[in-house]
Parts: structure tokens; C-alpha cells; sequence
């Protein structure tokens, strides 16, 4: 029991996380194969994390320390891929069929699509880069954190990023959707094809899920990460700065290439602004120290 009370909050939030996804997934139509699918994860997240708090309290503290650093973002890919189980066997694009609406009036009536066009592939290939790196956006947090001595930050800068990810992946089995390139087969889509463009086509087409668009954890993810450099990092702008450069090509560049919706988008910048006023408010609640760990891998 040594090991679950040293667990860290970016520890508790992911099996948090995994236990909600288990006690909702008997209220979804989960084939009867996969009903016990999130129980049996929640239970491995839970020991794989109680096995490296105590590796670090007993073993070789160093090397699990660092670890733990990374891990939560590793088990961030496995909580995406667990949503897939709750893909519906078809859409009746009730939500879709709304949302198309104002992306139209963005992508035509406004002029985005056109604009965003007009430097031939030089707008067209740097948002669809930004869409492709999004899932590198916390290992990066991390290696600013390294890079800048600041280690004992990586708990609350990842609670955060995590926070603003997971509350996104949480709404999933409550708005079954599909993304505007497969639910209007094809219509609106970009008119310039580029090597990024071909590479997350092929990444969506085969490591995607099915589940749900809205809100988007793209956007979610980079605003939390933007807020998250901007609340414990304050001496270093420049990379909050940067990164909240990043989450607005993100927003502008899920709904050029048609990976979302504009309310997706929107829905995602809300989670994001929700996530750190919930870090604000327990920082206010419960004021922290950092944990006591190396300033420096």
C-alpha cells in the first residue's frame, strides 16, 4: 500500500479516468466480447503505476523517477485507443448534419478555405505538420522541462496536459459522430494535396477511432498544453507563447483538412479553459509543493 500513496495526481487522474471508463461502459451497446475489456485495463493501469511508484521508493529510484515521468503519456495513447470500443455500428449523422452547417459558412462564407489556399502548399503543408505532431505535444512539454532544469515541474505541467486530453476522450460515448471526410463522403475537402496531407490521411484511415469528433482532443490537448507552460513555467514565455501559436493552427487546420468540425474545435478550446480552471482552483484549494525530485534528468 506504500506504492498507491505515492502516487503522483497525473497518476491518480489517468486511473481516475480508466475507472469511469469502466463503470460507464455496461450503459453503452459494447459488443459482449469487450464488456470486460476497460475493467481488465483500469485494473493493469492501476498496478503497472503502483509498480513504478514502487520501484522508485525501493529499487532504483532514478531510473523509475524518470519513468514516471513519461509514462502517463504512453497510457494517453492507450485511453485514446480504448474509446474505439464504443464506436456505434452506424451514425445517423444527426449531430454531423448541424455542424456542417457553420463549417461552411467558415470554410466558403468567410473565405478560409480560399485564404488558407492562396499560398498554394505552404499554409495547406504547415497545418496539416501541425495536426501530425499533435500526439508529441506532451513528450515535448516534457523535454522543455529537461531541457530547462525544471523537473520537478513534469507532475503538475502533466496533470494539466492530461486533464485537458482526457476530459475531451470522456465526452466520446455521449456524441457518436463521424469526421466531415467520411460522413459527407468527401465533399469540402482540401484542393491541395501534400506528403503531410498523404500522412495523416494514412495515420486517421488506420490508427483513427470511431467513436466520436466532438469535442476534439487535438484542440483540447494543445490549448491544455499552452495553459500548462503558461501557468508553471512564467519565465519562459517564449514557449507558452509558441505553443499557443500551435493550439490555434491546430484549431484552424482540424477543420481545413476535415479531421473535425468548427464546434468540435470549439468544443475542445472550452474543455482546455475548463481543465485549467480546475488546476487553478485546487491550486488555490490546496496549495502544493513540488515533489521532491532532481532538477535535472
Amino acid at each position: 500500500m506504500k506504492s498507491i500513496g505515492a502516487l503522483r495526481s497525473s497518476e491518480w487522474l489517468l486511473i481516475g479516468y480508466f475507472v469511469y471508463v469502466a463503470a460507464i461502459s455496461p450503459a453503452f451497446p459494447l459488443q459482449s466480447m469487450q464488456l470486460w475489456r476497460p475493467t481488465a485495463v483500469a485494473l493493469l493501469v492501476t498496478a503497472l503505476l503502483a509498480a513504478l511508484a514502487y520501484g522508485e521508493s525501493n529499487e532504483l529510484p532514478k531510473v523509475f523517477s524518470m519513468a514516471r515521468d513519461w509514462m502517463p503519456l504512453v497510457l494517453t495513447l492507450v485511453a485514446y485507443r480504448e474509446m474505439d470500443w464504443f464506436s456505434p455500428i452506424q451514425h445517423d449523422l444527426h449531430l454531423e448534419l448541424r455542424w456542417v452547417q457553420s463549417d461552411r459558412a467558415i470554410l466558403y462564407g468567410l473565405g478560409l478555405q480560399r485564404a488558407i489556399e492562396s499560398t498554394g502548399r505552404l499554409l495547406p503543408g504547415y497545418l496539416e505538420l501541425c495536426y501530425a505532431v499533435v500526439y508529441a505535444v506532451g513528450f515535448f512539454l516534457i523535454a522543455i522541462l529537461y531541457i530547462e532544469h525544471r523537473r520537478e515541474l513534469v507532475n503538475r505541467v502533466v496533470s494539466l496536459y492530461l486533464l485537458g486530453t482526457l476530459m475531451s476522450y470522456a465526452l466520446f460515448p455521449y456524441f457518436p459522430s463521424d469526421p466531415p471526410r467520411i460522413a459527407f463522403g468527401g465533399s469540402d475537402m482540401p484542393n491541395v494535396m501534400t506528403p503531410f496531407r498523404e500522412l495523416n490521411l494514412w495515420l486517421v484511415g488506420g490508427y483513427g477511432i470511431h467513436s466520436s469528433v466532438f469535442p476534439s482532443a487535438h484542440v483540447s490537448s494543445a490549448f491544455s498544453a499552452a495553459w500548462a507552460l503558461f501557468l508553471f513555467l512564467p519565465t519562459h514565455r517564449r514557449f507558452a507563447w509558441g505553443m499557443l501559436i500551435y493550439a490555434v493552427s491546430v484549431s484552424v487546420a482540424v477543420v481545413y483538412g476535415r479531421y473535425h468540425y468548427a464546434s468540435d474545435a470549439v468544443a475542445g478550446f472550452s474543455v482546455s479553459l475548463a481543465a485549467a480552471g480546475l488546476m487553478i482552483l485546487l491550486a488555490i484549494l490546496r496549495p502544493q509543493r513540488p515533489r521532491d525530485l532532481p532538477s535535472s534528468p
